[in-house]
């Protein structure tokens, strides 16, 4: 039996997104340079980073 076109891709959800969740913000920021661990403890005001494949 075939699958409904309906259905979709097998790789739909592989595409890049473009936001990245805090831990990999604060990888791209230590790796940058910018991450101090003393200084920076809020969840919150992360500087915009780039995203970096």
């Amino acid at each position: 039996m075939s699958r409904h076109s309906s259905f979709g891709k097998a790789n739909k959800g592989a595409k890049k997104r473009n936001v990245l969740k805090r831990f990999e913000r604060v990888d791209v920021l230590k790796k940058l340079g910018r991450w101090d661990a003393e200084k920076c403890t809020r969840v919150t005001g992360l500087p915009k980073t780039p995203i970096i494949a």
